[in-house]
């Protein structure tokens, strides 16, 4: 670590294009807006190659830079060869209508498995797992969403993240606040509009959120979504979202993750300073801007405030082995 940088980590999760760092990948990774990496399928040849890549990102930098992975079994598990195949966790949902017992010892084994492949490769943090409730309008939500009901939903949810905890330590990520469950459009492609008012999304889908900061869940990735009864800007551009609802009304303590600003629907804002300077303002501290370097680097000359040694801590409490609460006992999913 005698050549790793001094520096707190900053806002911005960007993405590497291969197997291995070049040197655009290093100097990219040492800029001081960065604080992590996100992994895709493209990163990875085996594990024992994943493990030297986070490795040497690792080394870059003192405190380390996180190393994320969308991992929740399913559709969504970037690493698969060498890797167990998991279920979706809808599927597990499933069960918890003739095997409650079964589905949390189930959701449990998820969170355990994820978090013991994924340390061992020395990755910090999986984005997991999803809290949306599964309206059965949202293709790209589906089975992703582990069951409509909000109980349910905490109930496998808190399984899953105790699982983490057991497995490596791992911090749990719920998505996508306040709830992506009840739109059509595809927010990788467009910006979805939902129509309902705060009281309405307060008894139905942003319930599960709520009980899971209760429990203590650490972090939270928003939705490309607006919801124009509540706020004109979408999720990740507002305050009125991200500090008057989730900080303020929810009393959410822990980090805020955006999903990724090269999505279509965070295309709202055309310039990509602008995007991650307006999500900065709203409130997130963990930015992901993915899968464009172009756009990412502009997004580099984005003039963010000086990150503070305090606001760098938060980010670290994510790292592996950082984490040390249980959540509560829960109770299992009604029959």
């Amino acid at each position: 670590m005698s050549d790793a940088l001094d520096m707190p980590l900053g806002p911005l999760m960007v993405d590497i294009a291969g197997e291995t760092l070049d040197a655009s990948d290093r100097d990219l990774l040492r800029h001081p807006q960065v604080g992590g990496v996100i992994l895709f399928t493209r990163n990875y040849r085996d594990r024992a190659q994943l493990g030297a890549l986070v490795a040497e990102i690792h080394a870059l930098r003192s405190p380390r830079l996180l190393v994320a992975v969308d991992h929740e079994g399913g559709r969504v598990q970037r690493f698969r060869e060498g890797f167990s195949a998991l279920p979706p966790m809808g599927e597990i949902g499933a069960r918890a209508v003739e095997a409650p017992g079964d589905a949390l010892a189930a959701a449990r084994e998820q969170g355990r498995v994820i978090a013991a492949e994924l340390s061992a490769c020395g990755i910090d943090l999986p984005f997991a797992p999803v809290l949306d409730c599964d309206r059965g309008v949202a293709a790209v939500i589906g089975d992703r969403a582990i069951a409509a009901d909000g109980d349910t939903i905490v109930a496998l949810a808190s399984a899953f993240c105790d699982g983490l905890i057991d497995g490596g330590g791992m911090a749990a990520t719920g998505k996508h606040f306040p709830g992506h469950g009840g739109v059509t459009m595809d927010s990788h492609e467009a910006l979805p509009e939902d129509p309902r008012s705060l009281q309405e999304l307060r008894t139905s889908c942003l319930a599960p959120f709520a009980a899971m900061i209760r429990r203590g869940i650490p972090s939270l990735m928003t939705a490309h979504i607006r919801f124009p009864a509540v706020d004109g800007q979408p999720v990740t551009f507002s305050r009125r979202w991200l500090d008057e609802i989730l900080r303020g009304d929810l009393g959410f303590e822990g980090v805020i993750v955006s999903d990724d600003l090269g999505m279509g629907a965070a295309g709202v804002i055309a310039d990509p300073a602008e995007r991650v300077a307006a999500a900065h303002a709203a409130g997130c501290e963990l930015i992901l801007f993915c899968n464009d370097r172009t756009a990412t680097e502009r997004a580099l000359d984005t003039p963010l405030p000086a990150v503070s040694r305090a606001a760098s801590a938060r980010l670290e409490g994510l790292q592996a082995r950082a984490i040390d609460i249980s959540f509560p006992s829960h109770p299992e999913p009604s029959e």
